[in-house]
């Protein structure tokens, strides 16, 4: 019986010890699990914090003028033969039988005077008309309030008052206080590009945001009434234009974003004396103030174009082109012959849609041939010219508006946008299509109700 009894408590103790044992097994077990769970949620915090956000154009709208503000090109032979003496009048006129533009784009209310008068508060007055109107379709199509904007970037060359354009906006749509905003001046037609990278990079740090980019170009302070040729062009190339782009890194807006932004590849050509005199404000023998463009501002755009693709084509390019590419690169660098030319990659394998800035005929034939386009490739950009004219930093904007009020845009497609500017820059946006972009007729689009008799056939010499 004792021995029993002592079997029985030695049971028993090996069952409490082993009980013991699996319940600090367990404790174990647990402290490791969550331990894990907790390492797995760090980690995913951090990914989620630190990883580069995908940055999605909602949607965006053009400006587009009142009819009375149109001036057909015979209109403004005539007011010239008021203002300017006979030998700078025949000059313009060669210059607008070639430039492209048509009979409807629109030049705001201060050069309509005889002569022009280029006040502040006129300019102030093109602001309102161009900016504030932009602003109201998009966010009429977005369905979006004032409120709901938390930075804003406005770009726009020439005109920088006191009070920004930024704060004109943010007081006429009385945006929030706690608002980002930022005005970009003087860096010409190629701004648009560099705004959304601003912007983008913006978006990069600030989480469930949206971004209010403004592209456009107040041409009433740019009345040059001289005698200077250099000076004389840009008057006969720039009009009414602005558009508005609202850029999001919500996943909620994700379906119905039209495109998602890709790449954006900044080209300066600054450092070169040559490029960054091109493009210049400053006075003539007068003391008159106007836009003065170089003879060679062609071949300044072609080279820096040809450096914007070098750094562009290694993001989209197919292997294949990059091979042939770089042999090419290497055999005229181990030559070194002028006779051999440097090989343009085969960008139609690529990109579906391009939108060239609309600076002229000359602008758009020149990157066709570059670039070798055909010419349903490069017809968005005739068409914008000839319809609303150089509208500055917003004509890549007017050229993708286009291409929707085509039809042509479906879901998967690639566009290439290509601007230039002063200082001299060569800025590229690469978009993905989110979506089948439907064509509306609501009144929004600067094409609504002039779509269908484009494209026409654009004279090479326009006769009036």
């Amino acid at each position: 019986a004792p021995q029993r009894e002592k079997k029985k408590e030695q049971n028993s103790r090996e069952r409490r010890e082993g009980q013991k044992r699996k319940m600090e097994i367990n404790f174990e077990n647990s402290k490791v699990l969550y331990m894990s769970m907790f390492l797995t949620l760090l980690i995913v915090i951090l990914y989620l914090k630190f990883k580069s956000k995908t940055i999605y154009l909602l949607d965006y709208a053009c400006c587009k003028p009142p009819s009375y503000y149109r001036v057909p090109i015979p209109s403004y032979t005539e007011h010239s033969r008021l203002i300017y003496d006979p030998k700078s009048v025949r000059f313009q006129m060669r210059i607008l039988e070639r430039a492209g533009l048509g009979d409807e784009t629109c030049l705001p209310q201060a050069i309509h005077y005889i002569p022009p008068q280029p006040t502040l508060a006129l300019a102030r007055e093109e602001v309102h008309l161009v900016i504030f109107s932009a602003i109201d379709k998009l966010l009429a199509k977005t369905g979006l309030k004032p409120n709901d904007i938390d930075m804003l970037v406005t770009n726009c060359s020439i005109f920088c008052p006191s009070p920004s354009l930024s704060s004109m906006i943010v007081n006429n749509y009385k945006l929030r206080s706690n608002i980002k905003s930022f005005s970009l001046s003087g860096m010409g037609c190629g701004a648009s590009p560099i705004s959304m990278d601003l912007a983008s990079r913006l978006l990069q740090v600030h989480s469930n945001s949206n971004a209010l980019v403004i592209s456009t170009e107040i041409i009433t302070p740019n009345s040059y009434l001289g005698t200077e040729r250099s000076m004389l062009v840009p008057g006969c190339l720039f009009r009414l234009g602005c558009a508005a782009i609202l850029l999001t890194n919500k996943r909620v807006e994700r379906s119905r974003a039209k495109y998602k932004l890709l790449h954006i590849v900044r080209t300066h050509k600054g450092p070169e004396d040559r490029a960054y005199k091109s493009v210049t404000q400053e006075e003539d023998a007068e003391g008159r103030i106007g836009i003065s463009l170089s003879k060679e501002l062609m071949i300044i755009a072609g080279e820096a174009l040809t450096s914007n693709i070098t750094t562009l084509g290694p993001l989209v390019l197919p292997l294949s082109e990059m091979v042939r590419f770089a042999i090419n690169f290497l055999f005229r660098k181990i030559i070194r012959s002028n006779k051999s030319k440097p090989y343009v990659p085969n960008f139609n394998q690529v990109f579906d849609h391009f939108c060239i800035h609309a600076g002229g005929r000359a602008v758009i034939d020149e990157l066709q041939t570059g670039l070798r386009l055909s010419d349903d490739q490069v017809e968005a950009s005739r068409m914008a010219l000839h319809r609303f004219g150089n509208t500055s930093s917003s004509s890549i904007w007017y050229e993708l508006s286009y291409t929707e009020a085509k039809g042509r845009m479906k879901k998967g497609d690639c566009v290439w946008q290509i601007a230039f500017g002063s200082g001299f820059k060569c800025n590229s946006a690469v978009w993905k299509c989110n979506r089948d972009i439907e064509v509306k007729t609501d009144g929004y689009g600067p094409w609504t109700d002039c779509i269908d008799k484009y494209p026409l056939f654009i004279p090479e010499i326009y006769k009036w």
